[in-house]
């Protein structure tokens, strides 16, 4: 059990390292071509700061554990809300005042509507993944018309600047350091998510419960904590706020582009666990957060308490009798695999 626990998290933090190695690697590569920053902050930084969920998301499909690939997305989702916002506010109080953000509220709980939909029609073929992706494509275009008549790309995705990725500034600008940084990405990251999706497997095995379960809780947990830290850090500098925009940006695309671009890739069969309660937790984090994006309002300590709560509640849910009762659902203990 020891090594499986290795795999998961040694899977992890390669995915993060070398994620942001190809993110930072990319942006240079873009700007280096004079790329317009508002096509970077759109493509590069969106897409490759989701690299490491999607990799996950797609090897856990194609090596058959759809459980894993939704649970990374559904769990992600609702540790941001609960969490990442939570976390932070009990620090410094977050105000939903950002330019774009109640369009963007908007946009994420169509997402969620749409996500949901598609799932009871499951499982999910290259159409509805193609159905995701466009969505994802009419929200890019939106976010560029508006980011150009207000001539602020920085604005879209919540970033303080676009060399500015995941609270870490600074690119490489020498040639041959952008391309070592890319190729480590490129390396890297489909490793990680092997050894991911192998450690949560095992687990899974191990523990008794279903690759849903690990997706819902460990991995979707892993690939949250550096936006945790990053949010926790800017609460502590009165900086809360930047947390909210980064916070919509990543659900919308977990939900559109990791879930599209994975059904595009292997068909994903929405395992029948998450109808009792995961994607209605999922959709109701949302709408709780939209009481106060939509009225401009505070996310005070009192509401970031029970934002916690409400995520440690959740987390207990998972892993109380429902676990075990999910792998009946599912119809057993889903097989390990091969390393």
């Amino acid at each position: 059990m020891l090594t499986d626990f290795i795999l998961l998290f040694g899977g992890l933090a390669l995915l993060l390292v070398c994620g942001d190695a190809l993110v930072r690697g990319a942006v240079a590569l873009s700007v280096k071509f004079n790329v317009p920053t508002l096509v970077i902050g759109l493509t590069v930084v969106a897409f490759g700061t989701s690299a490491p969920e999607l990799v996950v998301s797609v090897h856990a499909a194609v090596s058959g554990a759809p459980g894993l690939a939704v649970g990374n997305v559904v769990g992600s989702n609702i540790a941001n809300i609960f969490l990442v916002l939570g976390v932070p506010a009990l620090i410094s109080a977050i105000d939903c005042n950002q330019p774009f953000i109640r369009r963007n509220m908007i946009f994420v709980l169509i997402a969620s509507l749409v996500f949901i939909g598609l799932s009871y029609v499951g499982p999910l073929s290259f159409v509805h993944g193609l159905v995701l992706v466009i969505l994802l494509i009419a929200f890019l275009l939106e976010s560029a018309r508006r980011a150009q008549a207000q001539k602020d790309a920085a604005t879209v995705l919540g970033e303080e600047a676009i060399e500015t990725i995941d609270g870490i500034k600074g690119l490489p600008f020498r040639p041959y350091f952008i391309a070592f940084m890319i190729l480590i990405g490129i390396i890297g990251m489909p490793v990680g998510a092997h050894l991911t999706v192998v450690g949560a497997t095992h687990l899974a095995r191990d523990f008794g419960v279903s690759d849903a379960v690990i997706g819902l809780t460990l991995v979707a947990l892993g690939t949250s904590l550096p936006e945790l830290a990053t949010t926790t850090i800017a609460a502590f500098r009165n900086q809360a706020g930047l947390a909210l925009g980064n916070v919509l940006g990543s659900n919308l695309f977990n939900l559109l582009a990791i879930m599209g671009f994975t059904a595009l890739i292997a068909p994903l069969p929405i395992p029948p666990v998450f109808f009792q309660i995961d994607l209605w937790v999922m959709l109701a984090a949302s709408a709780i957060l939209a009481l106060f994006v939509l009225p401009r309002a505070k996310i005070t300590r009192l509401p970031a308490l029970l934002f916690v709560g409400a995520y440690l509640a959740y987390i207990y849910f998972v892993f109380a009798p429902r676990a075990t009762d999910s792998v009946a659902a599912q119809g057993g203990v889903v097989p390990g695999l091969t390393g």
